[in-house]
């Protein structure tokens, strides 16, 4: 099966439906902790997976921790993810925390 990553509108769109779902913002946090968990595996082996400490990682799926957007590249190349999305969370997710109410966009160069 071919699958499509959404762009534009589309990707606004399943964005809107995945907070609808979550009951909130979507944050890089809850991305990790739902891949984490789709992936059936342990805190202990994803942060592994991720190189970061088990702490750490519950830190950021909790939101106490931010993280950037260099790490949050490093993060999507270590699990087969979207980098730009990856990228988009983290800097959502400090410009959420800094109480601005703007919305991120990127862009692949």
């Amino acid at each position: 099966m071919i699958t499509r990553k959404p762009k534009g509108k589309a990707r606004r769109e399943t964005s809107k439906f995945l907070e609808t779902l979550m009951g909130g913002p979507l944050t890089l946090g809850a991305a990790l902790s739902g891949l984490r968990e789709s992936d059936d595996r342990s805190l202990a082996e994803f942060a592994k997976l991720l190189g970061v400490s088990r702490a750490h990682l519950c830190d950021i799926e909790q939101g106490r921790r931010a993280v950037s957007p260099e790490r949050a590249a490093r993060f999507a190349h270590a699990l087969g993810q979207s980098e730009a999305q990856f990228v988009r969370l983290a800097l959502q997710d400090q410009i959420r925390g800094a109480g601005l109410r703007l919305t991120v966009e990127v862009k692949a160069a």
